[in-house]
Order: structure tokens, then sequence, then C-alpha cells
């Protein structure tokens, strides 16, 4: 990921990493999550900030990266979401003359729980985001739900909008397809630049066709941005 052409120094920040493994599917194979996976990447990172709110996962997370990827410079922040923006100010160093800095934000926890009002904030940063947009969605946890029964969750994670737009739908895919439209909207009046990926899915959580993921970023354009959205898929981690 050419995350930012002119960039002396690349950051990777992951703000809900988890404890670095996942399992998947009957016979329960280890999969390494996000933070991992990019430890492990061949993408220009010079360093590596992982977020976790939950003090086991987040132990469990820094002891596997001290274990596997000791060379890395990268740290665990055991933090819960009201102090993100006040840990990553302290700890980035801002651009200066001769040393420019750029951070790319994955945004993954499996839910709407991270507000847009975060986003903004790190936006104003000059931060890049790369955001899947994966939650439960299936009959149980339907549209409906969430419009009826969440719906300040649903106004908080999509930033300044009009929920009627979603209380009319009656389908899911419909539902999640016009709130990713709504998100990536109000990204670009924010004047960041977008694109999105669609990729496959097969999940009991999530019964739609396909997902999307986002990257948005003010520092490339639309096309470098296309090029770079992808995901790292099947790539086994041993757990000894």
């Amino acid at each position: 990921m050419n995350a930012s052409p002119k960039a002396d120094e690349i950051i990777f920040v992951d703000l809900v990493s988890g404890s670095g493994l996942y399992s998947t599917g009957h016979q329960k194979l280890i999969f390494p999550g996000s933070g991992l996976t990019s430890l492990s990447s061949e993408h220009p990172f010079n360093r590596w900030l992982f977020f976790e709110s939950d003090f086991e996962q987040a132990t469990a997370l820094a002891r596997r990266v001290k274990k596997y990827f000791p060379e890395k410079d990268a740290r665990v922040f055991n933090k819960p979401q009201a102090e993100w923006i006040q840990t990553l100010v302290s700890t980035i160093p801002a651009s200066k003359a001769g040393h420019r800095v750029a951070v790319v934000c994955l945004i993954d926890p499996f839910s709407l729980e991270v507000p847009f009002g975060v986003v903004e904030k790190l936006a104003l940063l000059g931060y890049s985001f790369l955001i899947p947009f994966t939650f439960t969605l299936n009959e149980r946890l339907n549209c409906r739900s969430y419009c009826e029964e969440h719906a300040d969750l649903v106004m908080r994670f999509i930033g300044v909008g009009n929920l009627e737009r979603l209380m009319a739908i009656e389908s899911n895919l419909h539902f999640y397809r016009k709130l990713v439209q709504m998100y990536q909207s109000n990204m670009l009046v924010m004047g960041l630049n977008a694109a999105l990926s669609s990729h496959q899915l097969d999940s009991k959580l999530m019964e739609l066709p396909a997902f999307h993921i986002g990257f948005f970023s003010k520092q490339l354009s639309a096309q470098a941005i296309q090029r770079d959205v992808k995901v790292n898929e099947h790539l086994q981690f041993g757990l000894f």
C-alpha cells in the first residue's frame, strides 16, 4: 500500500486490534487478525500502533507481537475509545520540514461502534482510512432492527445524514448498500478521496453476497486508492 508516495515515515494504526488471531470455519482454523497480517506484509510501514480496549486481548496481542515480530517497531495500547485521539496525538510526531509522516488507520470492529465523529477528528489530523464495512446483519438482526431499535447507533456511525432514507428500506442488502453510500458521501464532504472494493462473503453473521472495503484519503487520488484496497485472505498463522 503506497499510503503516501512522498512520506518519510508511514505509520499503521489499528484501532480495534483484538488478540491478533481469529478462528473460522467448522474446523476452527486459526488465522492472523489484521494487526499480525500487517506486520507480516510487504507494505512499507515503519511503525505499528495497535489499540485494544479489552485487557486480556491486548495482553495476548502484545505477547504475540513480541514473539513473532520482535524486530518490528510495534506498540500495543490497552486504551478505551475515549483516549484514542489523545494517545495518537502524543505518540505520532507531526510532519515537519524534511520529515513527512503519513498515517494509515484501519477501523475494523465488525460493528457500528466507532462513531463518525472519531473518524472526523482523525481526518483533521491528516490520516488515511481503511474501513471494512462489516457488522452483524442477518434475519435476526436485520435492517428493521437497526432502524427501530438501534437508530442512535446507526446515526452516530454514519455522521450527518437522514435516517429516514434508511427507515424506508425493507431489504438487508439495500440497507447495507445505502448505509455504505451515505458513509462514503460524508467522507467526500470532508474532502477525502474515496474508493470502494467488493469482496465475496459467506457468513451466518452477515448474510450478504458481498461486503465493501473503503479506502479514504486526502493524500491520494481515487485511482491510486482503488489499487490499494485489498483483502489478505487465507493467510494462516502458526499458533504454538
